[in-house]
């Protein structure tokens, strides 16, 4: 995923099929957000645990990935914990994922998901290894993708 500035725009896979819209993606900062709706629920109409566990990663990959291809290599999660602090109904969730450590094998990047009104919704840690280019995943080499 190519780095971006200010502007907002669809990602790719889950997260463009659940809405999630990259606000601005660095390999330092990672901004994300979703307008909440019926995709996202669980059925009794809050935010659902895996909505938030799957932004938290996304928002944390994405981050790490950027930070890995300056090297020429990418990265896998291998660890989510994500904590759910408060319900929400309706409204713009938005969240934002810094490094904690980043390694050469290995990076800890948090983030943190808000409503419109700035409260804390949910935490969460992704750890993720490094793959250098050429390594196997899933039966299929890696390759890094260029900016």
């Amino acid at each position: 995923m190519p780095e971006s500035a200010g502007t907002t725009r669809p990602t790719v896979g889950l997260d463009a099929h659940l809405g999630v819209r990259t606000v601005r993606a660095s390999g330092d900062e990672v901004v994300l957000e979703y307008t909440i709706d019926a995709r996202h629920t669980q059925p009794f109409g809050i935010v659902h645990g895996g909505m938030h566990c799957t932004v938290v990663e996304s928002a944390c990959s994405i981050g790490a990935g950027l930070h890995a291809a300056k090297d020429g290599r990418t990265v896998v999660g291998v660890e989510n914990h994500t904590s759910f602090l408060r319900a929400a109904r309706e409204g713009t969730v938005t969240v934002t994922a810094a490094p904690i450590s980043r390694g050469r094998r290995a990076q800890l990047w948090e983030a943190k998901s808000r409503d419109q009104d700035g409260r804390l919704l949910s935490t969460g840690r992704v750890r993720l290894f490094c793959l250098e280019k050429g390594s196997e995943l899933a039966g299929e080499k890696l390759a890094v993708k260029a900016g």
